[in-house]
């Protein structure tokens, strides 16, 4: 018998709405029934920018924008189910991660807010909806990102080769999967992923982003931008940690610019140079925090800039890098339906986080449920 729950995913890139229709019947093998992409309206798309910049006292002020995050996460969700054969009622859940405005988890009263109305998704489908997934974390001492890894767990880890999961949205995430049973699942942000590409070229050729890398791939990288950028402490703390648009965003690379020696570079080139930082702060990462694997998957819509899986190779030569494709599940996909088995985790009253990664002093319940 099906077992239906709907996973819906907005990352920090905000290039729209993640809808993925996944049957649990098979408990050891998820099945993506059917999968949808949802474009933000350009009014919403540009309210969700303007919210980016609003102060931590002044989000109160999003109710509006929240209710109506909540009736397009509603069509999203019916969208995807007009392309599939399963109806509304065959649905136990969906799985809303939202559309994250803040996360402060190092705050000195750590949260992170993501929007789009769970009452309204609930009423518009008729679905039970499970969202505001890490706040349960945050305060068990956790960072409450990432909450991926555990889903990467249940479906990637090979108990006969080690195995790290990269995922490439606005923010790059590492997951490191031992072979060895007694070895922790870890994982945490390594960095930028799309989020300064994204924002550099939609400041300099109003494009959302960088298509297959090309603008990247036109420029030179500078090697002093690079350096500069690459000494940020965040690049050498340890983990748990992670990170978001607060702070590598525009104001963060203006202050890279201004404090290196670099003057008058053109756009490309600062398009170029943000792409090898994504790179080499991730390969990076991988050789401090996962020394002993050579296999790395990769997922998320970073997969798609083939300019920096270039990049990413060049700079990890002794690495086999692959898409999650190759084990089953479309890279475009993979964070989707680990909503949706967080979801099916918090209505069984499962734990979804993972410690050894979020840093938490222990497993909970991850989730709010609002009834149909």
């Amino acid at each position: 018998m099906s077992e239906y729950y709907v996973g819906l995913m907005s990352g920090t890139s905000m290039d729209g709405i993640d809808a993925a229709l996944v049957d649990f019947s098979d408990n050891d093998i998820p099945r993506l029934v059917c999968s949808h992409s949802h474009e933000w309206p350009a009014t919403i798309h540009q309210q969700l920018q303007a919210a980016r910049n609003l102060p931590d006292d002044q989000l109160h002020t999003l109710q509006s924008l929240d209710v109506q995050l909540g009736e397009i996460f509603a069509e999203a969700t019916q969208a995807l189910l007009n392309k599939s054969s399963v109806t509304s009622k065959e649905i136990i859940a969906i799985g809303n991660h939202g559309q994250t405005i803040r996360h402060r988890p190092d705050a000195a009263k750590p949260f992170s807010l993501q929007i789009g109305n769970a009452k309204i998704l609930s009423q518009k489908t008729g679905i039970s909806v499970i969202d505001d997934f890490r706040t349960a974390d945050i305060e068990a001492g956790g960072q409450g990102a990432p909450l991926a890894p555990a889903f990467h767990e249940m479906v990637f880890r090979n108990h006969n080769e080690n195995i790290g999961i990269l995922n490439i949205g606005g923010i790059a995430n590492l997951t490191i999967l031992p072979a060895s049973s007694v070895q922790p699942v870890t994982g945490f942000d390594t960095g930028p992923g799309n989020t300064l590409m994204d924002a550099w070229i939609t400041k300099t050729r109003g494009d959302y982003f960088d298509k297959d890398g090309n603008f990247a791939r036109s420029g030179e990288i500078n090697a002093d931008l690079l350096n500069h950028c690459i000494r940020d402490h965040y690049f050498d703390t340890k983990p748990p940690k992670s990170t978001g648009f607060e702070y590598f965003n525009l104001d963060w690379l203006d202050r890279q610019i201004s404090n290196s020696a670099c003057k008058g570079l053109n756009d490309a080139d600062i398009q170029a140079t943000l792409c090898e930082l994504t790179a080499r702060s991730i390969a990076r990462a991988v050789k401090q925090y996962i020394p002993d694997f050579n296999h790395l998957l990769i997922c998320g819509g970073g997969v798609h800039n083939s300019y920096l899986m270039e990049r990413i190779q060049q700079s990890l030569p002794e690495y086999k890098i692959e898409s999650t494709d190759m084990f089953g599940i479309a890279p475009d996909w993979v964070e989707a339906m680990a909503f949706a088995w967080l979801a099916r985790q918090t209505m069984n009253q499962q734990p979804g986080n993972l410690p050894s990664v979020t840093g938490a002093s222990k497993k909970v319940v991850l989730g709010r449920i609002t009834q149909s």
